[in-house]
This record gives C-alpha cells, sequence and structure tokens, in this order.
C-alpha cells in the first residue's frame, strides 16, 4: 500500500452495520510512500495507523489531471 499527503483511506465497516468512513491522509511515515500514516478523521481527531486488508487508498487527483 503506498499513499503521498492528502490522499484518502477508505476503512471499510468490519461487522454488518457498520459504516464505511473516510480519513485525510495528512502525512507518510513509512518509507516511499508506505505505511504507517498520520491520518485526520472528519471531525478533526488525528492518529497514526497501519491501514489492514479492509482499507483501501483512494488517490488525490492532480490539477491536470481531467
Amino acid at each position: 500500500m503506498h499513499a503521498t499527503k492528502g490522499d484518502r483511506l477508505l476503512i471499510h465497516g468490519r461487522v454488518v452495520g457498520q459504516q464505511d468512513h473516510v480519513v485525510e491522509i495528512v502525512e507518510v511515515l513509512g518509507p516511499d510512500g508506505t505505511p504507517p500514516f498520520r491520518i485526520r478523521a472528519a471531525d478533526g481527531h488525528e492518529s497514526i495507523m497501519s491501514p489492514g486488508p479492509d482499507c483501501v487508498v483512494e488517490h488525490r487527483q492532480s490539477p491536470d489531471r481531467g
């Protein structure tokens, strides 16, 4: 899993009825874009996480891409 600052991390719910949620990657702490990542939730809470198989990186679109 590779990410850059500004990408989003989609975390799938693990049990029936649990909602997916999205957090912003505010810092990449591993080498070459690998985990762990410092993340920020919509409520402003920040933490450090190493995503598991229930997570997907949504790469940020660069301004020059259509």
